[in-house]
Parts: C-alpha cells; structure tokens; sequence
C-alpha cells in the first residue's frame, strides 16, 4: 500500500498531516475508521465530516479551513489529501484501491473458448470459457473477454478493454482503448429500419439491411444490458470517454459525442446527435434525426422533441409527483385548455370588433 505522501503526490493533492501514514481503504464518512479514509465534497456534510472517525479526509481548501477552525471528536491525528475536485480525486484513489482486490485475469485461452484460426489475438489477452470469437476478429494487447461473451466476425477490439461475462458484439464492431462492457449488453444489433409499403388490399414493412457498424472510441464505459443498435448505412459512433448507464436504448446511426453521461434507462431514436460533456438523465427520450448541443443537460424522464442548438442549457419536462385525485383535477383543466383558448380568442375577436 501507498503511503499519505505517495498517494497525495500520485493525485496532485497537498498533504497536510503524517506523511508516513498507510491507509487500507475507503469508506463512507458515517462508517470509515482510523485505517480508511473518506471525502467531503458537500459543505452542507461539514459537521459530519468534522465527527468522523475516518483517518484521513479528501476535501477542498475551504472545507479544511473550516475543519480545523471547527475540529470534531476524532480530528486530532487526522490526515487531510487537499484537491481542487475533491469528489474526482476520491474516484481516483477509490480506483487505485479497488485495483488491489479486482481480479486478475491471466493471459491465455480457456480450453472451453471457440476461437477461429483466423482471429488475431495476442498473447497478453485473456478469453474465458464458451467465449466464441469469430473469423478476423482483431484483439489488441491484454483484452480480457470473460465467459459466454460472442464476439462476431471482423469486430476489432483495442487494447486493455475488458468485456464481462455474457456480452454480444454483432460483426464489424469496433472498440477502443480502455473500455469497460457490462453483461447483457448487445452491441452490433439490426436497427429498426423499415419502410412501410401498403396499400387497400394488404402490404408489409419492408426490412432496411443495417449496413453500417457501430463505432466506440476509447475509454467508454457501457452497462448491463445496454443495446447500441448498427447504423442502416453510416456507422452508430459513441465517442471517447463516455459512460453509458444500463438498460440504454442507442438506435441506428446514432451520434453520441465525447464525454457524455446518459443514466439508465434513456433511449435515443435514430440519426440523432448528441454533442460533447452532455449529460442525460434517467428516462429520458429523445425523438429521431435531432441535433442537441455540447453541454446539454437534459433532466430524467424529459422527452425532447426538437433539436437544441444553444450550448450549455438544461432541461427538463417532467411534472413532480402528486396525490392521485389532484392528478385527476390538474388532467381534466388541462384537458379543457383547448376550449378556454377558443373562448379567450372569440373574446379578443369580438373586443376588436366592438372597437
């Protein structure tokens, strides 16, 4: 285990306190004790903080002003990791811990794996049992593909991604550096594309072939039973440092920009683009062949309809929730708004007249 000072010096935070203190973990401020250590990125959890037993603390400038101005039971002997982003920079030290206990994939291919002789994967790589690896598939260096994962013809993966067990990458799918893809997620499915040929006597919807691929770049996170759905004939792209919730729906031709949030449960119909840094709450749905902008916000359960084009806004089109006969109340006013526009229009129309 690092020292305080070691791990202060490996996430550009200044030390204050026992340089030579080792900690064995993290916890939450209410549980942590003297061995772990603990954030404060809220001043609104100050007293909390100042109470803790956590041995050491990641905080701001001003929170530690105020921690020693204010110190609690357990303060004396405390270490403090002092960061401009106190909460990142407990994401990075969790990260260096959670590396100790994670599980250590060792290179080579299980007995059990079905690899195509054609496939090129290094020996660095790690591929699980009932893997099935298809013809030309392309794996960079220490690629971890754990158990029942399919992973189709032609589908190149870069190096140091890590799929878990029970994933599906339809062919042609390219992969970055860095990745994380959770069980379940199907990436390289059809989208859904057809056009409609009916007439009074009968007729079908006629399937659209699904050309194109789906294109992740580096450093992109995907959930549990995620789908990401192939373009009809340009690729779907989701762009570098993305994180991608579960159970996210991404149709065909889809354009999601570099570093996007979308939380669990989102969906985003087809040939519509996301810009950069946007972040999409749970739920919420977005119409096909729309533009929205770098830095969009967009609350959950929100449906967005139009294109957004200013920068760096926030929406949100959800009603709070509320007893259900004041629901009944609210619907049938709003049911009746038409007929009191109409009746607001003939009064104006008439008092123009009557002038």
């Amino acid at each position: 285990m690092l020292t305080a000072i070691e791990l202060a010096n490996q996430f550009q935070a200044s030390l204050v306190g026992e340089a030579s203190t080792v900690f064995n973990g993290l916890a939450p401020l209410e549980r942590a004790q003297s061995s772990q250590i603990s954030f404060l990125s809220n001043p609104l959890y100050r007293k909390q903080a100042a109470d803790s037993s956590a041995g050491a603390l990641i905080v701001s400038k001003a929170d530690l002003e105020f921690l020693q101005a204010n110190p609690g039971t357990h303060s004396s002997g405390r270490v403090y990791f002092v960061a401009k982003n106190p909460y990142a920079t407990f994401a990075r030290v969790a990260q260096y811990f959670a590396r100790q206990s994670a599980p250590i994939y060792e290179p080579g291919i299980h007995s059990a794996a079905a690899v195509d002789p054609s496939a090129s994967i290094p020996a660095s790589c790690h591929i699980g049992p009932f893997v099935r690896i298809g013809a030309g598939v392309k794996l960079g260096e220490r690629v971890a593909i754990l158990g029942n994962t399919f992973v189709a013809e032609n589908c190149d993966i870069a190096s140091d991604t890590l799929i878990y067990p029970a994933v599906s990458l339809y062919f042609g799918t390219q992969i970055g550096e860095r990745c994380i893809i959770h069980s379940g997620a199907v990436i390289g499915a059809d989208g859904f594309g057809f056009a409609p040929d009916f007439s009074a006597t009968g007729g079908e919807w006629v399937k659209i072939p699904q050309t194109g691929n789906v294109v992740i770049g580096s450093d992109v996170e995907i959930g549990a039973s995620t789908t990401i759905d192939r373009g009809a004939m340009n690729d779907t792209i989701i762009g570098s440092g993305s994180k991608i919730d579960n159970q996210v729906q991404i149709a065909h031709n889809v354009v999601v920009g570099n570093c996007c949030v979308i939380a669990g449960c989102a969906a985003i119909s087809g040939s519509t683009k996301i810009g950069n840094f946007c972040i999409i709450g749970g739920a919420a749905n977005f119409a096909g062949h729309l533009t929205i902008a770098d830095r969009t916000t967009v609350s959950g359960n929100t449906s967005i309809i139009r294109s957004i084009t200013e920068p760096g806004q926030h929406y949100t089109g959800v009603y709070p929730s509320m007893l259900h006969g004041a629901w009944e109340k609210n619907a049938a006013i709003l049911r009746g708004l038409d007929k009191i526009r109409q009746r607001l229009r003939l009064l104006d129309k008439n008092k123009s007249t009557e002038s």
